[in-house]
């Protein structure tokens, strides 16, 4: 978990030193800010675990034997249709 953070940190820190090169440059844009930076990097690490627990849920659900095998006793027992 905290590589995680760590890696979301860094893409922060990425675009934080673009947003002060592109200033230095004169380049600016009036929605490339420090308050979007931040919104983006949560938002970024949001979607990432959204798809790790997507990927987990599926794999867990329809790969693994053992899910199957679980998913057939249920049956079985008439627990689940």
């Amino acid at each position: 978990m905290r590589m995680k953070k760590d890696v979301f940190t860094l893409i922060g820190g990425f675009l934080t030193s673009l947003l002060l090169f592109l200033g230095t440059i004169g380049v600016q844009f009036d929605w490339f800010t420090q308050d979007s930076i931040n919104a983006f990097v949560v938002l970024l690490s949001s979607f990432v675990a959204l798809v790790v627990n997507l990927y987990a849920i599926w794999k867990n659900t329809y790969v693994s034997k053992k899910a199957q095998e679980q998913k057939k006793v249920l049956k079985n027992q008439g627990l689940i249709k």
